[in-house]
């Protein structure tokens, strides 16, 4: 019976995965609306509902204004680079023949050959790959307008009254696993927090020292690249390597070989700069995962899932490692030492939530 019961749910979070994944996204967002509101109920003693209105009037606004700053002279750029494409394609594949020619090792292969088409082959890959992964969410604007629209409305829900949520799940439990269950929610919506502020900011300090550098070292779309890279820093190492080596790509079309090396050492130093200093500092080690797994669980995210797995990725795996450390470390090995409380760092002045959770989340 326990198996068909199993079987049956299996079954079941298979047919809503999409839906599973929409509300996923709403808890990141509402974590990043709480994360703001709650420090201004700290700071000012504001009201929750006022908290949380200067915290979605105020990401609007920013968004605006970096829309109104940024947006024009990025499209300006983008639209240049892909008119540019061709051209540049024919120059990048005239300098590596060029290059390949005087090597007795490469010079009768097809990299010797100008007419031979290998770097447009593996651009058309790239775009036929996105095309199946990515664009595939993009031509159902109808459908991604209202699951935007829902995991917006549910993010505002959750943000507003996220204790209400958070305890209704745990009453599910029996009276004896709600210590656990506690704990487990607490510790992942402290995981989850530090992970998203983290994420922002290493995702802007990115952009903004990689445009910079690569406007100071003279490359074209310096702007575009900038912003792509903080972009794709979503998604670990994968998202590193391309925003790495697609700057220094379009400067080997100029045959300057020591400002493409000059390119990718701009964008290995900036990338070690934001893993080293930058995010440690922010999720104070909260969010630590090992580089391997972390690699595989955005390779099996995104087969699953596609480009949305590759963004969700790297929570799913923390709140994973949320559950593996309290239940299967905690309860099942008996390891109580192998548990962190949820909160870390006791906030004064003291609130009477702030003093249960610290009650409830001691290891």
């Amino acid at each position: 019976m326990a198996l068909f019961v199993a079987v049956l749910v299996v079954l079941f979070i298979l047919r809503v995965i999409d839906v599973l994944l929409l509300v996923f996204l709403a808890i990141l967002l509402a974590v990043y609306l709480s994360a703001i509101t709650a420090w201004m109920e700290r700071r000012f003693g504001t009201r929750r509902w006022l908290g949380l209105t200067v915290a979605i009037v105020a990401s609007v606004a920013i968004i605006i204004g970096i829309g109104v700053l940024l947006l024009p002279p990025v499209i300006e750029q983008t639209r240049s680079l892909i008119s540019g494409l061709p051209q540049t394609l024919t120059n990048i594949q005239s300098v590596l023949a060029r290059w390949a020619s005087q090597y007795p090792v490469l010079d009768q292969t097809d990299l010797a050959n100008p007419s031979s088409g290998v770097i447009s082959g593996v651009v058309s890959d790239a775009v036929g790959f996105l095309s199946g992964s990515f664009l595939g969410y993009v031509r159902g604007g109808g459908k991604l307008f209202i699951e935007g629209a829902s995991v917006v409305v549910m993010a505002l829900y959750l943000a507003r009254q996220p204790r209400l949520y958070r305890d209704g799940l745990i009453s599910l439990f029996s009276p004896r696993h709600r210590v656990i269950a506690t704990r487990v929610f607490d510790d992942t919506a402290a995981t989850l927090r530090a992970w998203v502020v983290g994420q922002l900011i290493a995702m802007a300090v990115l952009a903004l020292f990689t445009a910079l550098g690569l406007w100071i070292l003279g490359v074209p779309y310096w702007l575009a690249f900038g912003i792509f890279t903080g972009l794709v820093a979503i998604v670990p190492f994968f998202g590193t390597l391309v925003s790495t080596l697609l700057p220094a790509l379009f400067v080997v079309a100029s045959g300057d070989w020591v400002k493409v090396l000059l390119v990718i050492l701009l964008g290995v130093v900036v990338h070690v700069f934001e893993a080293n200093l930058v995010v440690p500092r922010i999720m104070q080690h909260r969010v630590d995962l090992p580089p391997v797994l972390t690699i595989a669980s955005v390779l099996i995210m995104g087969t699953l899932l596609g480009a949305i797995g590759l963004i969700v990725a790297v929570p799913v795996l923390c709140v994973t490692m949320v559950l593996i450390r309290h239940i299967l470390h905690g309860e099942i090995y008996g390891e109580p030492g192998r548990t962190q409380p949820a909160v870390l760092v006791p906030t004064e002045p003291w609130s009477g939530i702030e003093r249960r959770r610290a009650v409830t989340t001691a290891p």
